[in-house]
């Protein structure tokens, strides 16, 4: 009998620097989790301009995206409003109005939107600052890089997504009810009876995580990315295309994940 081939190690070596990269983006990640706990950290991020990285996460693309949402939530819930009522199952549009879009949709919409106007441009300026030296000289000034240059951007990235999917959310369930009911009072005690049937609290709870787990990934995989070749250094495919799959990748885990838990 023949002994079975060994396996060449030059087999696995894609498969090792793959898991060696996954490891170096939660290390890194769990270094800013700890960051971000800390009262220095907060600190540092603070002094830093943490206020003015907000506003550019969030401001100049929050009345886009909300009128955006507004728009295509109209759309979508008059569509299914005459749907559900031309088949007799008008009792059934706004919950699944709710499910689809509120629950769904938007915090998904919210994150991927987040990523592209927010922390993969803040992404590539920390790679722009990091070739450029500004790492080495605030830590030549006693600073730390991470607490000063990186942990402000990934705090407005996070507070940019949850900002977008809190706002559209709401925004779409005000526009649910004026679709079914107009500006009446008179459907309110049913509609939000429909809402709290669909927010139950395991929802609410599945609900809140995805859309923490959402920004977090957003916010960190990214800026994360960026840091791991050394500087002045980069990979045959560039930090940004990796952040983007890594990011994608753990998007649809964290969707797979909140499907699970909601609907078995």
């Amino acid at each position: 009998m023949t002994p079975p081939p060994a396996v060449h190690l030059g087999a696995l070596r894609p498969a090792l620097q793959w898991l060696a990269g996954w490891w170096q983006v939660i290390h890194l990640g769990a270094v800013m989790g700890v960051l971000a706990l800390s009262a220095s950290g907060r600190r540092q991020a603070w002094g830093s301009g943490l206020a003015g990285q907000v506003y550019r996460a969030s401001g100049p693309m929050l009345a886009g995206f909300t009128i955006a949402t507004a728009v295509l939530s109209l759309v979508v819930i008059r569509i299914v409003i005459v749907t559900a009522q031309s088949y007799g199952l008008s009792q059934y549009a706004l919950e699944m109005v709710v499910r689809v879009l509120v629950l769904e949709l938007i915090p998904l919409a919210a994150a991927l939107f987040g990523a592209v106007n927010a922390t993969l441009p803040m992404a590539d300026e920390l790679a722009t600052l990091r070739r450029r030296g500004q790492f080495e000289a605030l830590r030549q000034r006693g600073l730390d890089p991470l607490a000063t240059l990186v942990l402000p951007r990934l705090l407005a990235g996070l507070f940019a997504v949850l900002l977008l999917a809190a706002l559209s959310c709401a925004v779409t369930l005000v526009l649910a009810y004026l679709s079914a009911h107009g500006f009446s009072l008179g459907g309110f005690e049913r509609y939000t009876r429909t809402v709290g049937r669909v927010f139950s609290p395991p929802v609410t709870l599945i609900f809140c995580a995805k859309v923490f787990l959402l920004g977090s990934a957003v916010a960190w995989i990214p800026l994360v990315t960026v840091l791991q070749n050394p500087a002045g250094r980069r990979s045959r495919a560039s930090a940004e295309l990796q952040g983007l799959v890594r990011l994608f990748v753990v998007v649809l885990a964290i969707e797979a994940a909140a499907l699970v838990g909601n609907y078995y």
